[in-house]
């Protein structure tokens, strides 16, 4: 039994397989990107009004807000109310989608009148006004 190594012994060379390394990082990378939702927030904040017959938001939707002194947002940017139209124009293009109106509880009534008939004239497919479930 030979317990010591000698050093003049050539050594074999340490091979470092990755390929199981990859594998575990392509399992990870599928597994967030899966589970990751990708709801578009209008990034205003509003107070909505409640409503009992509240329905869950559809994932394939415009949607913009609209606050209590009737600056009327998309995507966290202030459009006004001339860029309804021109927004959901550019983004029904290819199919009609449905337009989420979120507007605060304080905001006037004719500014969202007017918002729901800009995104109307738009090409929108289906105008809703979004509501906290009461």
């Amino acid at each position: 039994m030979r317990f010591r190594r000698n050093l003049n012994e050539a050594e074999e060379p340490i091979e470092l397989n990755l390929i199981p390394l990859i594998d575990v990082i392509m399992f990870l990378l599928i597994f967030f990107i899966s589970t990751t939702s990708f709801i578009e927030e209008p990034g205003v904040q509003v107070d909505k009004p409640q409503a009992a017959s509240a329905k869950l938001l559809e994932k394939n939707s415009i949607i913009f807000a609209v606050t209590s002194d009737g600056k009327v947002a998309y995507g966290g940017k202030e459009i006004g109310l001339g860029g309804v139209r021109p927004t959901v124009k550019r983004l029904c293009a290819k199919e009609p989608l449905p337009v989420v109106i979120q507007g605060d509880e304080k905001s006037s009534f004719g500014i969202m009148v007017r918002v729901i008939d800009e995104a109307k004239l738009g090409g929108a497919k289906d105008v809703s006004l979004a509501t906290d479930k009461g």
